[in-house]
């Protein structure tokens, strides 16, 4: 087998383009690649998404593996790790970096099984040990209450990244690199699963993992026609909604709203929490906020630890002064 060189980013696709995920880890695989003086590869895999290499090319990568074939249209946990396996296999690198996404955490944990190697999920910082040249790898433990950093000996040293963990390095359509197509076999009968129909989540407004402010409520709102206040407040300030666990357990917002460990992870420039407790569950989805206002009853509630900014009140009576002293700002 060749020697384990380089850094490996599988890519992302997502309605016809390269995902935003697809870019950070672009951006951080180039920053790795450039430490180690080696070379960035991208691995892309799907139907008709030739013409995407290019694009992954001017945002960084050396390399472009293309996987286009009808076989692959949809994600699926057996085809997409034979293939990704295979051109891993004939091309094996130093470090492979998947994002932490939906089709992330299934296929990392597939292709650590497959070559026997460990695996750190939901890494928020990567680095290069100067003298070692293994790569450090940093994630939230303990439900986000601290952070560790591992370091794999094995190879390839495999890694899922939390999404805006780095910032995408900008377009540079002048940037030079090689394609290579992928010839896809698959055995139908290794494919144990079909998709047998798609529901698209309907989205009103601004994506929640895409906002650059997101306004959560906790179970101190007390029912749906409370969180019409927040909606209010997120509309003006131009960002989403997003909830802790019990409101959406009790049906008072779309599941589709939940931050915290079993939902979405924000990192919004603002997270404004109101009548949230701060339980660690919900921290470890939106502790990577450059900036946390908080509104609660509770003078020791946990939340308070995190903020940047404090309110202690009923947040009946502070979010409505709140929000007209912020209508009066956005119209000047």
């Amino acid at each position: 087998m060749a020697e384990y060189k380089g850094v490996m980013v599988f890519g992302e696709v997502a309605e016809g383009k390269l995902a935003s995920i697809t870019t950070e880890l672009l951006g951080y695989g180039r920053q790795l690649a450039d430490e180690l003086n080696e070379e960035l590869s991208c691995i892309l895999a799907g139907n008709r998404i030739s013409g995407l290499a290019q694009e992954a090319i001017a945002y960084g990568a050396d390399k472009v593996y293309i996987a286009d074939d009808p076989q692959l249209s949809d994600y699926q946990g057996d085809s997409y790790s034979l293939v990704v396996a295979e051109i891993m296999k004939e091309n094996p690198p130093r470090i492979m970096l998947l994002g932490q996404t939906s089709i992330g955490r299934d296929l990392a944990p597939r292709l650590a099984f497959k070559f026997q190697v460990g695996l750190a999920m939901d890494c928020i910082e990567l680095s290069i040990d100067p003298n070692s040249k293994l790569l450090q790898q940093t994630r939230p433990v303990y439900g986000g209450n601290a952070w560790a950093t591992f370091v794999c000996e094995t190879f390839p040293q495999m890694a899922t990244v939390r999404q805006k963990a780095i910032s995408s390095l900008e377009r540079n359509e002048s940037r030079k690199g090689e394609i290579i197509p992928v010839t896809v076999k698959l055995d139908p009968a290794r494919i144990r699963t079909k998709i047998v129909d798609r529901v698209k989540e309907e989205v009103v407004g601004i994506k929640l993992e895409d906002a650059q402010v997101v306004v959560s409520g906790g179970r101190g709102i007390g029912s749906p026609e409370g969180f019409k206040q927040l909606e209010e407040l997120a509309r003006i300030l131009k960002g989403a909604v997003g909830a802790t666990r019990p409101p959406c357990d009790n049906g008072w917002v779309p599941t589709t709203w939940q931050i915290g460990l079993t939902g979405k992870i924000v990192t919004p420039d603002l997270y404004i929490a109101i009548a949230v407790s701060g339980a660690s569950q919900h921290l470890a989805g939106c502790s990577g906020a450059k900036t946390i206002v908080a509104i609660n009853r509770d003078p020791e509630a946990n939340i308070f630890k995190e903020a940047r900014f404090g309110a202690v009140g009923d947040w009946k009576q502070i979010l409505p002064a709140f929000t007209e002293k912020i209508k009066e700002l956005v119209a000047e």
